[in-house]
């Protein structure tokens, strides 16, 4: 008699389940798409250091305040494009992003001075700025937080993806481009590969659908799927106002954490190439090649990790613990002694940590913030965190200036890695985030 009951239940879950897949089949290729290009578009500056710091004689400290300096654009306009995007849809949005970020990183081809550099970097982050913040508050719109772990799993694996596919990409335009219509490898890296955002741009123009109840290709059942799992979702947050999100000290604490771990994130997106080369490889094109394999283990690590988070709904140790391996990642690269097996293996381990925990922090702030207040709070997290993508570059490039060696940067951005790992662990409770 009991189990009567239950069969329209477990019928209604699995029609569930069947609906989100189908939204995941709808849109989350085209977002992953999107990512490994602006990723891609992001750090390919690490690639066209290989050649244009001697071409266009620039020191290590040129190279990594200009770098750096593309956060510092992206700090200040992520908040107020986040709160657009939320306003007037993501599909508008997104695509204004990035048609913009193209046209600047394809003028970014013809730089010639440090200062010319810097400024193309500091407009291109304000060209970006909204868009990974943006694709993480398109999910809060369409998948709860049980759900959602996975998904940021896939979109965040646009990141290794980009790094497969980058490196052996960047290495060979400028292994087999340099001196093409008088122009050096280099600047072919830039004109070639901003042309996939221009694409994409449009497509998100006019694929994307900006809400649940603008898509026409879901019945009015599978609307109700998704709004019904999305109003609990909602009834449990804390944190539905700009100001409830910018005066939780859970914000401003989980701004810090990300700080950390975007030092490590972008140690690895501005200097793998670097401590490859260091090794004794000199051709790009092997760069690029050996890129492949930190990437692919990132890959698979990031995958499981976001299957287990979701199973277990345990949030806190998913984040702390890959953060933990990628400091001890750093800590190898920095011992390595510039030999290749070791520095591939600290770059691995450092990879693979880094790439798992950034999607699994994500399912900490959107766990309790909600409405307005996910786009204030998400966007607040994210800029501020990301101004480790303006130090991390800038103070590794003066240490390798200074001391010849990047032993001291990778023993700080283990460091503050550890840091951040101990933050989540003492002062995040799990009554909050593991839902």
């Amino acid at each position: 008699m009991s189990s009567h009951p239950a069969m329209p239940v477990e019928a209604d879950r699995a029609s569930a389940d069947a609906t989100f897949r189908r939204a995941a089949w709808r849109f989350m290729p085209l977002l992953f798409i999107c990512y490994v290009v602006a990723y891609l578009d992001r750090v390919n500056v690490g690639f066209a250091k290989l050649q244009m710091l001697n071409d266009l004689h620039f020191s290590e400290a040129v190279y990594g305040l200009g770098a750096g300096l593309f956060f510092v654009g992206y700090f200040f306009f992520e908040v107020p494009s986040n709160l657009l995007l939320h306003k007037v849809g993501a599909r508008r949005w997104i695509a204004r992003i990035m048609v913009t970020w193209a046209v600047l990183s394809l003028a970014t081809a013809w730089v010639t001075t440090p200062t010319t550099f810097y400024v193309i970097r500091f407009l291109l982050g304000i060209a970006e700025a909204g868009f990974y913040p943006g694709m993480i508050l398109y999910l809060t719109y369409w998948f709860p937080s049980h759900r959602r772990g996975k998904m940021m799993a896939v979109l965040t694996a646009g990141n290794p993806v980009s790094g497969m596919i980058g490196g052996p990409l960047s290495g060979y335009i400028m292994h087999a481009f340099g001196g093409v219509a008088g122009y050096s490898g280099w600047q072919w890296l830039f004109i070639i590969e901003a042309l996939p955002a221009l694409v994409l741009g449009v497509v998100v123009y006019f694929f994307l659908d900006d809400r649940v109840q603008n898509a026409k290709w879901l019945s009015e059942q599978e609307k109700a799927h998704i709004a019904g799992e999305l109003g609990n979702d909602a009834a449990a947050r804390t944190h539905g106002s700009v100001r409830a999100a910018f005066t939780s000290s859970y914000v401003w604490l989980l701004c810090l954490i990300l700080f950390g771990v975007i030092m490590g994130s972008y140690a690895i997106g501005f200097w793998q190439p670097t401590i490859i080369k260091a090794s004794g490889v000199n051709d790009p094109l092997v760069v690029g090649l050996l890129t492949i394999i930190p990437y692919t283990c990132a890959l698979v690590s990031m995958i499981l990790v976001g299957r287990h988070a979701d199973k277990t709904r345990e949030r806190r140790w998913h984040v702390s613990a890959p953060a933990l391996i990628a400091a001890v990642g750093f800590c190898i690269c920095a011992f390595s002694g510039n030999q290749l097996v070791p520095a591939m293996i600290g770059l691995t381990l450092a990879a693979a940590g880094i790439i798992s925990a950034l999607p699994m922090f994500w399912a900490l702030p959107t766990s309790f913030l909600g409405g307005t207040g996910a786009a204030a709070g998400i966007a607040l997290i994210n800029s501020t965190g990301n101004l480790a993508g303006f130090v991390s570059p800038t103070v590794m490039g003066w240490l390798k200036t200074e001391t010849h060696s990047l032993t001291s940067g990778l023993y700080l951005v283990a460091g503050c890695l550890t840091l951040s790992a101990i933050l989540i662990l003492v002062f995040i409770p799990a009554r909050i985030v593991n839902r």
